[in-house]
């Protein structure tokens, strides 16, 4: 398939090394606000065309399927551009700032005969599904503690008083729509939707979230997620249950699963190796569920993410963050 990417940053260069790995997307376009660095990003990653009006490159017969990494905030209009000119999209996390714009894009791609999907790397991972396939082996879950916490890059121009775009309302930024999506993910991947959320962030000077705790109640058990930009981990994540214990290296890129017996205190290793770059497998899934118009698993993939972005529309509720988009 012919493959167009807007934006120029490392997650749009890692999505499209990822794809020249496999032989399933050919990249032919690239677009950017300035001409200037369309050319130069479409130089260094040999795409055949620049772009630096996204109605052309929507309207382009060398684009067939679209990788979306622009700032949260753009995700619904470029989304709904590239529908209307009968492309398939592939959005990069957080899909979109909220629930009316979710709805609003299914319906449009069903209405134009295109797929649309989030980009979430950790879901689609080998590691991912088997620890999915075990989870039995604990027994009843009573508990789990999925996290990601990362000291982000920009925070320092922050603190000097810029806004960077992941941390801006403006942008629908925040540290729970970025990386808290990918725990949040695991949770739903393998637990379902929550039958109550509970958000307690903390909140910089903008109103934005640096970091925060996420509580998903189940019926049995509580899962805690936690998640920053301003701090750093460097613990497992653990799921567990009445007969053992799963520990996770990450939540994202899962390169560690573990499951300890609680009886025995024997330790399995159940994780394979994956590729350093793990966007290949979201990448490989994307194209079969294309090709083979696989509607089961592209349905499920659609229910996960619409679950995911209630709980995190949910979770701004609670605490008065409000994106840009909605004002």
């Amino acid at each position: 398939m012919k493959l167009g990417t807007i934006g120029t940053s490392w997650i749009t260069e890692s999505f499209i090394d990822a794809a020249k790995s496999g032989d399933q997307l050919t990249l032919t376009s690239v677009y950017s606000r300035s001409m200037d660095a369309a050319e130069q990003f479409a130089e260094k990653h040999n795409a055949g065309r620049a772009f630096d009006s996204l109605e052309e490159m929507a309207g382009s017969s060398d684009v067939e399927i679209v990788y979306i990494a622009s700032p949260n905030s753009h995700h619904y209009e470029h989304a709904k551009l590239f529908i209307q000119n009968k492309k398939h999209v592939i959005c990069e996390k957080p899909i979109f700032s909220n629930l009316k714009e979710w709805d609003e894009i299914y319906q449009l791609a069903k209405e134009h005969g295109v797929y649309v999907f989030e980009a979430i790397r950790n879901f689609h991972s080998p590691n991912f599904s088997i620890l999915k396939k075990n989870l039995e082996k604990a027994g009843v879950i009573r508990s789990a503690m999925l996290h990601y916490l990362q000291y982000s890059s920009r925070y320092d121009a922050f603190l000097r008083g810029e806004n960077p775009n992941v941390f801006s309302p403006e942008f629908s930024g925040g540290a729970l729509t970025d990386l808290g999506v990918y725990p949040i993910y695991a949770a739903v991947g393998l637990f379902g939707a929550p039958k109550a959320v509970s958000y307690h962030p903390v909140l910089l000077r903008n109103g934005i979230d640096g970091s925060g705790t996420l509580v998903l109640e189940y019926d049995s058990f509580v899962c805690t997620v936690l998640f920053s930009k301003i701090a750093a981990s460097y613990i497992s994540s653990e799921i567990h249950g009445e007969k053992g214990a799963f520990l996770l290296d990450k939540v994202s890129p899962i390169s560690s699963v573990e499951f300890i017996d609680h009886k025995t205190g024997e330790k399995e290793s159940l994780g394979v190796k994956q590729a350093e770059n793990d966007m290949v497998y979201e990448i490989n899934q994307i194209v079969r569920t294309i090709e083979t118009q696989d509607l089961e698993t592209y349905e499920s993939w659609k229910e996960a993410s619409r679950i995911v972005l209630s709980i995190t529309e949910e979770a701004r509720r609670q605490n008065q963050i409000v994106f840009g988009t909605e004002k």
